[in-house]
């Protein structure tokens, strides 16, 4: 569903509408796509991504070097991990990660983590398509 919406519907649409209206159009899009997403794995209460896994190895405290070293770099921060994820990743992702607890309603700092990686996302696709788009056509002009 990720690949789909952000390397062929994206794309599209900035191609179709341009910067500034195909960004809002399809952060609009992400918005609630990423929310739906995250209230249905809420309501699922299913880990299918591994994500809760992930989130335990931050407490780690066994004798295994490689966990140990892998749960540091886990605690080394929330707003790095914010922007990593928000970019390579969506807010979905990002808040389900960050976020205290699983399958919890959202609190406060849920929202707020939420919201930065949605306009933290959406502002690296819509720059990444737009660039990409516009050497394409670029690209096509010089060809014929």
């Amino acid at each position: 569903m990720v690949n789909g919406f952000e390397f062929v519907l994206y794309p599209f649409v900035i191609f179709k509408l341009g910067l500034v209206y195909g960004g809002i159009v399809m952060s609009i899009l992400s918005f609630i796509i990423c929310l739906l997403t995250l209230w249905f794995y809420d309501w699922s209460k299913r880990d299918w991504l591994g994500i809760e896994a992930i989130k335990e190895l931050k407490h780690y405290e066994g004798d295994g070097w490689f966990r140990r070293q892998l749960s540091r770099l886990l605690k080394s921060g929330d707003p790095l991990a914010c922007v990593v994820l928000s970019i390579k990743f969506d807010p979905f992702i990002t808040t389900a990660y960050l976020r205290h607890g699983a399958f919890s309603k959202m609190t406060t700092r849920d929202w707020k983590i939420f919201v930065a990686s949605w306009v933290i996302g959406n502002v690296y696709w819509s720059l990444a398509c737009f660039g990409g788009v516009s050497a394409l056509v670029w690209f096509w002009h010089k060809l014929w």
